[in-house]
């Protein structure tokens, strides 16, 4: 285990000791990922929309168990229960609140008021600017080579459009698996950089170990940005099912879609009335169809068939491009140390040349 070696201001304001962020995955983000990334000195964020408030609050405990080191939750800020979850992280103190969409003034005012460090998702300079004036300590970019619901701006045109918008720390994801990545995005300005896929193949996540040899396999052409899963664009492994629900119509997606609406209402511990709200919620916050929101919830247990029941042939595998120009399965150690190490090193050889 390496000492910092290089300080950034997402480094000062969450206490880790390296500027890398384990991204929040569904049904990957567990506590056994998140705390390895912790006791490496990157800051692990622990995925909870696919967990229910009691499954949320035994992850918690059971990654303070593990580490004292700082890590984070990333919370849904249209869920109903958003506020319920928020007072686990307070009663816990966890160090960071991460959103994958932007969470209300008041919802961050009130993580604030007890040191929690907030740090929202956005996808554009607009969203940045808006949360940033609501009091949001960083924000988190994804450009479009990212996996899992993704944009169309890659991450070397969206992350100075965002510098030049905001005054608050910008943490950089979507193409990033190396130091020389870390070292491109601090040199661009951000204060450190989020990875997702390059996680998910490590030694401490607990995918099964014949999903992670298929993404091992795959190459830089091998995933797909599509509509078709729930509604919005999403990156993710192709596959024989994957092509099949691009080529099938909306009629043929129906019975699936209810059946799995109905897997994850019972996964997630909701109730139809909590179902409809969420559903009310998502609608207004990003302006989603009806058709849309019925897709939805095909995302959480397709997910669950690939990265937890390991069937890719049943599921979906999020992925970002990377996985394309990853070959091994390192701990997060490992990894932190490596990224970081070689962010150094190149950052002292970029400035070698202005002597």
């Amino acid at each position: 285990m390496i000492d910092q070696l290089l300080t950034t201001p997402l480094t000062e304001l969450t206490g880790v000791r390296h500027p890398v962020v384990q991204t929040g995955m569904g049904w990957v983000a567990g506590p056994s990922l998140v705390s390895g990334t912790a006791r490496a000195g990157g800051l692990g964020i622990l995925a909870s929309a696919t967990m229910t408030l009691q499954e949320l609050e035994r992850a918690i405990i059971e990654v303070k168990e593990r580490t004292g080191a700082p890590f984070g939750v990333n919370l849904r800020a249209d869920a109903a229960d958003a506020p319920d979850r928020c007072t686990l992280l307070i009663e816990h103190d966890v160090a960071v609140a991460s959103f994958a969409l932007a969470p209300k003034p008041e919802l961050i005012a009130r993580l604030k008021e007890h040191g929690i460090v907030v740090i929202p998702s956005v996808g554009a300079a607009k969203h940045a600017v808006k949360v940033a004036s609501w009091g949001a300590d960083a924000v988190m970019i994804q450009g479009g080579e990212g996996g899992g619901h993704t944009g169309p701006v890659p991450t070397t045109l969206l992350l100075p459009t965002i510098l030049d918008a905001v005054d608050i720390p910008v943490i950089a994801a979507g193409g990033f698996f190396d130091g020389r990545g870390l070292a491109a995005a601090l040199a661009y300005g951000a204060a450190g950089v989020g990875m997702g896929t390059r996680f998910l193949l490590t030694a401490d996540s607990r995918v099964p170990d014949a999903v992670k040899q298929r993404y091992l396999s795959a190459g830089l052409d091998d995933t797909v940005v599509t509509s078709k899963v729930d509604g919005m664009p999403h990156r993710m492994l192709r596959s024989d099912l994957v092509d099949d629900v691009e080529r099938s119509s909306g009629l043929r997606r129906i019975l699936p879609t209810a059946r799995r609406t109905l897997e994850f209402k019972r996964t997630a511990g909701l109730s139809f009335r909590q179902l409809a709200v969420d559903g009310r919620a998502m609608r207004k916050a990003q302006g989603r169809t009806l058709t849309q929101l019925a897709l939805a919830a095909n995302t959480p247990m397709m997910l669950k068939a690939g990265l937890v029941d390991g069937d890719p042939t049943a599921g979906v595998l999020a992925s970002g491009q990377v996985v394309g120009v990853i070959d091994d399965l390192p701990s997060c150690e490992e990894l932190i140390d490596r990224v970081v190490t070689d962010a150094a090193a190149t950052l002292q050889k970029a400035g070698k040349a202005l002597d």
